[in-house]
């Protein structure tokens, strides 16, 4: 099916070149260099600075890896249900499932406060490029990459210390740009309204990147300060009645990652060991969580979130490495690669700079091609214990930090600067509820991935394994930990390296144990991979300035970008599908799913109950242009008067190649169309209060 997709949506793909565009939709664009060109030629519409201001300050950087917005002057703000799904997991219990039972809050005392999640709203920009530049102007390969980041550690420092404020220097343009930006951020954080699961992701993983779909993805929260909701000026007023077909709409959101400025070579590293690599790791996961969640309703209860989160990545990255193993594709990319190296050749200034940049990306790349393995699957290694798996995780986090903040700023790697400290601690010291059981399986699956990628006789593998199974090294390893108890945390930070290893802690012990591979392997990588890769990539990012400008928009980095197009039907399958879905579309697969061993189309008894009262004509999801991917999940659409006329959440099927390319044939963003969220709070979740704060009426 997707291999089948791919043959339509490459035969009209271009790499991410000016001079091949054919979309004008195309771009995820930077809040200081936005398309006005585009936007006045094609639809009669530029916006002026007050404009992109408030489309800025009204939208929401949401967790570690989600978008969202305000939604009124008393601090609501929206995102999707699944991004917020994490959240609504930590706050439940086996007495109350706000997942899946939903929740909603009348009155203001009734809201709920988050357990750990922070909102970040960008509020400065200032480019900061030639300042790192000239830092590293002239240093040695081994140099360079160290002194830029301790020039970037310096910078972020002395931002915090200046406003107060969370600062990050992004990277764009692979490193021919850097800006300082600088967020306010938000702590108290509560929640006003969540639907059920149920119908937040209705149709389950069998509609998952999909269209025509039908789903109320989306959940409501209220930004406090000093116990009170916030002011907030910038926010986008509610549109009932959503966006026409073919009408400008806009999406202002934090897309993740994309790679569609990479060179071929790693195109193709991408796709002999990265993407296997990967999704290996997601399979072996659901395995183990798949057979955790069968054992009871609590522990399905409780591997819900983990599960939708594996789900979710498991479908995007199988889609995008569709497209890799596409024959088409590869010869596509290689193609736009060699179309901009001709140009590059033919200007005397640059040809020979990009050329060695381009062979030293290939040489660097073929040398950690003979090591990756070893280094992704180092077990108890960075790669193999994620944040899903929170006693490993905060181990080695612990270890990590006590050795690093022993350095000076500069030294230390990231995540470890005096400016990042503060999110470390609120993270690390989060009251997120620990299920042992749970990190089990987790963790089983950590150590059955390294010993089948690394076999049994690996000595790393042995010394860790210590020889018994990977199930019962787990239990061992967990059962006798107390790293699920905040205080004791808290005792081994403030106790430093010597309370490390004094401690008893298996976790511990086993972290410290593996931090002499984790560093061996991590300079390694520096020496052999990314001090060769950064300033190979900055050159060849130059070269694309002195060529094109800034006509190209940076590949996406989990930072603000604004997006267009308009929402229009498109041909898939054989047929066309629609703008629009609407109630009457959700209540059919009820009915035509119902009392059938498919359960992904229930629908809660109160829908079901009251059905004879919707206006089925409502409309649910609709597609649209925008060029979006992952972290966009929650960001806003809204039109030119700035009225949120949606919330995105999904790529249907042919928007999976979005990772290296944009098509803009079939490829649509999905979103939850707002008539669906006032119809439903009013007639099913009887939210009259909160319907009044959002549309005044």
């Amino acid at each position: 099916m997707i291999k089948k997709l791919l043959c339509t949506i490459l035969a009209s793909a271009a790499i991410m070149l000016p001079s091949a565009q054919l979309y004008a939709e195309e771009g995820m664009w930077t809040f200081d260099n936005i398309p006005s060109k585009q936007l006045q030629e094609k639809y009669n519409f530029t916006p002026g600075q007050e404009w992109l201001d408030k489309v800025r300050l009204a939208s929401i950087r949401f967790g570690d890896g989600g978008s969202g917005s305000f939604i009124s002057s008393t601090g609501l703000a929206l995102t999707n249900h699944h991004v917020a799904l994490r959240q609504l997991q930590k706050m439940s219990s086996k007495e109350k499932d706000y997942v899946k039972d939903g929740f909603y809050a009348p009155t203001k005392n009734l809201e709920i406060k988050c357990t750990d999640l922070e909102l970040n709203v960008l509020v400065a920009m200032e480019n900061v490029t030639e300042r790192i530049k000239n830092a590293a102007e002239n240093q040695s390969k081994e140099l360079y990459t160290k002194t830029i980041k301790a020039e970037i550690a310096k910078i972020e420092k002395e931002n915090t210390d200046k406003t107060g404020m969370k600062s990050q220097v992004v990277t764009l343009y692979h490193g021919g740009e850097y800006w300082l930006y600088t967020y306010k951020k938000y702590r108290d954080v509560r929640l006003v309204m969540a639907p059920e699961k149920q119908v937040a992701s209705f149709g389950g993983k069998w509609d998952n990147f999909t269209y025509p779909r039908y789903d109320l993805d989306f959940a409501i929260f209220r930004v406090y300060e000093n116990d009170k909701p916030i002011n907030s000026e910038n926010f986008f007023k509610i549109n009932p009645r959503g966006a026409g077909e073919n009408e400008l709409i806009f999406v202002s959101g934090h897309p993740g990652t994309t790679r569609r400025g990479i060179s071929y070579s790693h195109f193709l590293f991408n796709r002999d060991y990265a993407y296997p690599a990967n999704i290996k790791r997601i399979d072996t996961n659901l395995d183990y969580l798949y057979a955790y969640a069968q054992k009871g309703p609590e522990e399905k209860r409780r591997a819900t979130s983990s599960i939708s989160s594996f789900e979710n990545t498991k479908k995007a990255v199988t889609g995008e490495y569709a497209a890799l193993k596409d024959k088409s594709f590869a010869l596509r990319f290689e193609a736009n690669e060699k179309k901009f190296r001709d140009k590059a050749a033919a200007n005397s200034k640059i040809k020979t700079e990009v050329n060695d940049s381009f062979n030293g990306i290939d040489k660097a790349l073929s040398v950690y091609s003979k090591k990756y393995k070893e280094i992704y699957f180092s077990p108890f290694g960075k790669s193999m214990v994620q944040k899903a798996n929170r006693m490993p995780s905060i181990a080695k986090e612990i270890v990590k930090y006590c050795i690093e903040i022993k350095k000076t700023d500069a030294e230390r790697m990231n995540g470890y600067h005096d400016s990042q400290i503060d999110r470390f601690m609120y993270e690390i010291l989060s009251t997120e509820p620990i299920y042992k059981d749970l990190e089990e399986a987790l963790l089983s699956a950590s150590f059955r991935l390294s010993l089948d990628a690394l076999g049994s006789e690996n000595k790393a593998v042995q010394s860790v394994m210590a020889g018994q199974t990977p199930e019962a090294r787990a239990k061992e390893l967990i059962s006798k930990s107390s790293l699920d108890d905040v205080t004791y945390r808290k005792k081994l930070l403030e106790g430093g390296l010597e309370a490390l290893k004094n401690s008893d802690d298996p976790l511990i012990q086993m972290a410290l144990k593996t931090e002499e591979t984790d560093q061996s392997n991590y300079e390694w990588h520096n020496k052999n991979v990314e001090s060769i890769l950064t300033p190979a990539t900055e050159k060849i990012a130059r070269a694309k300035f002195a060529i094109y400008g800034k006509e190209i928009y940076p590949d996406a980095t989990f930072t603000l970008r604004l997006t267009y197009g308009k929402s229009t039907p498109y041909n898939y399958n054989g047929t066309l599908a629609p703008a629009f879905t609407t109630m009457y579309g959700m209540y059919d697969r009820y009915h035509s799913f119902k009392n059938s061993e498919y359960s992904d189309w229930d629908l809660p008894k109160k829908y079901i109950e009251i059905e004879k009262n919707i206006d089925l004509s409502t409309p649910v999801n609709f597609v649209y242009e925008t060029d979006t991917i992952g972290g966009n999940s929650g960001s806003p659409v809204f039109n030119k008067k700035l009225e949120l006329v949606g919330v995105n959440f999904d790529r249907n099927t042919e928007g999976l190649v979005r990772q290296f390319i944009y098509d803009g044939t079939s490829a649509r963003s999905v979103g939850v169309h707002s008539g669906v969220i006032i119809e439903t709070l009013k007639k099913i979740y009887n939210a009259d209060a909160l319907v009044k704060e959002l549309t005044g009426e």
